[in-house]
């Protein structure tokens, strides 16, 4: 049986990547809201103390919003991303159905629009940053991409997109079980990279993640070709606080319209979608 790509788990909203009383819940549904101006849902009451924009380009390490506004959980481990997968490939080897759309079917069409309106070249170096099932990966080469790389930590997440990728006859598309973290520049150099829910979970690692967050962004810039694009999706953070993360090294290209929704007379957004550019 051909992967179900239209599996009802794509309508689904992900579960939030913060404190363990809302994993299960969709955004827009724990009720409490930044004080940001861009009005994100959060799960953590003292996220309401509000967030910085970048400005002068505050160090991240005296940033006390960007690092301890919720807390860590099992959601940053890669024990649970393990144990995930595993459950994933058990089920695409029983049924040909390749689990869950990490944010939904729109969160790969609104980058790729964005890549149609930016012309990036076709042949473009893309990298894929915690790839899971490799969906993304058939979109890109749906749409006509030709040099696509995705990596993540879990063995079974690598065995499921090779398995993907091969039921959809994509034999040019490269996998590699990487931690990005601790890669030591081995990715090489790209013209695109992509994170759709990676650096949530990074964020959430219980050791350390602190260090960790530091330790994405400076390989980020390793992995990125100057001027290269750097594409995140996130339901962590906010605008406001992407911006102040990646503001050293990186410059702001775009935010891309994401799901909005009302609640209190205020409306908010359920993911913050932005466009960053490699720049010295």
């Amino acid at each position: 049986m051909p992967p179900c790509w239209k599996h009802p788990h794509q309508s689904r909203w992900p579960p939030r990547l913060q404190t363990p009383s809302f994993d299960a819940l969709p955004c827009g549904k724990c009720r409490l809201w930044t004080a940001s101006s861009s009005n994100r849902c959060c799960s953590m009451a003292d996220a309401s103390e509000g967030s910085r924009v970048c400005g002068n380009c505050s160090d991240p390490e005296e940033d006390e919003c960007s690092d301890n506004d919720f807390e860590t959980s099992k959601l940053g481990t890669k024990e649970y991303w393990e144990e995930a997968y595993q459950k994933e490939l058990e089920t695409f080897k029983d049924i040909g159905d390749v689990g869950e759309i990490w944010f939904g079917e729109e969160s790969m069409s609104r980058v790729l629009r964005w890549m149609d309106k930016a012309k990036i070249p076709k042949d473009a170096a893309i990298l894929d940053i915690g790839t899971g099932n490799g969906a993304f990966l058939v979109e890109l080469a749906n749409h006509g991409y030709r040099s696509l790389t995705g990596v993540d930590y879990s063995p079974a997440s690598v065995e499921l997109a090779q398995n993907v990728l091969q039921a959809e006859g994509l034999t040019d598309v490269t996998v590699k079980e990487t931690d990005f973290l601790n890669c030591g520049g081995e990715l090489g150099e790209f013209d695109v990279c992509i994170d759709k829910g990676t650096f949530d979970a990074i964020s959430l690692n219980p050791d350390n993640n602190k260090e960790c967050k530091k330790l994405y962004v400076h390989t980020l810039k390793e992995a990125l070709k100057d001027n290269g694009f750097f594409a995140i999706t996130s339901c962590n953070w906010t605008k406001e606080q992407l911006l102040e993360r990646f503001c050293e090294g990186f410059e702001f290209v775009q935010e891309l319209p994401t799901p909005s929704f009302q609640f209190g007379g205020k409306t908010g957004n359920s993911v913050a979608a932005l466009i960053f550019k490699r720049v010295h």
